[in-house]
């Protein structure tokens, strides 16, 4: 026989954990919004006059293609903005750094090709290869190539996240606007950004996440 009350009492149950988990999820995405920007804030220039000169801009990666073979906007811009950095000469060398799983998918040397077409001397640029996440390529700019001080390029949004992640590893980081995409172009990718923040706060304060590869230090400078 059914138990009707006992159903009727489960159901609330549930019903009440489904509440109060999207409650806390919400929550968390918006509390990882504030932080994430208020770390950020007034540290992105979008116009070159405006950047402080470093020795070193941090390029973060991200896939050339997209998955039906046209050119990927968020690269171009950010390879267009790195090479104008150079030239305007706010920093001596740039440190790309992306994801190189295997011998057909290589995020820093596509960069790197992009930006010796766009002018920037082949001497000058110097290849991360394990910049798997964005959390990988800032802490190895740190700890693998000795960067105590970087600007970071790529897309506002993407600047603001790394920088809260450099904050509270102890690099100081400020950052160099690439070009946006538009709105329903980059819907996919905005949507994606809430929850890697949410990730960002919980890789620092809950689960002291490390780089999947660290390893010796490379001196900047003999880096290709």
């Amino acid at each position: 026989m059914i138990d009707r009350a006992r159903i009727k009492l489960w159901t609330r149950r549930l019903l009440l954990a489904g509440v109060l988990g999207g409650a806390l999820a919400t929550g968390l995405i918006f509390y990882a919004r504030y932080v994430v920007q208020g770390a950020a804030a007034e540290r992105i220039a979008s116009n070159v006059d405006a950047v402080q000169p470093s020795e070193v801009a941090l390029v973060l990666g991200t896939s050339p293609e997209l998955s039906d073979g046209r050119p990927n906007l968020y690269f171009e811009h950010r390879m267009d903005a790195a090479a104008e950095l150079y030239h305007a000469g706010k920093v001596e060398r740039l440190l790309v750094s992306g994801s190189n799983p295997n011998h057909f998918y290589d995020e820093s040397t596509a960069m790197k090709l992009a930006l010796i077409k766009r002018g920037v001397p082949k001497d000058n640029i110097a290849r991360d290869y394990a910049g798997f996440r964005t959390l990988d390529s800032v802490v190895r700019a740190k700890e693998i190539f000795g960067c105590d001080e970087v600007i970071i390029v790529s897309q506002p949004f993407h600047i603001e996240r790394a920088i809260y992640i450099a904050e509270h590893h102890g690099l100081e980081a400020t950052g160099f606007a690439a070009q946006d995409v538009s709105y329903a172009v980059g819907f996919k990718t905005q949507v994606r950004e809430q929850l890697a923040r949410v990730k960002a706060v919980l890789d620092i304060h809950v689960l002291n996440t490390e780089p999947k590869f660290l390893g010796k230090e490379i001196y900047l400078a003999t880096a290709d």
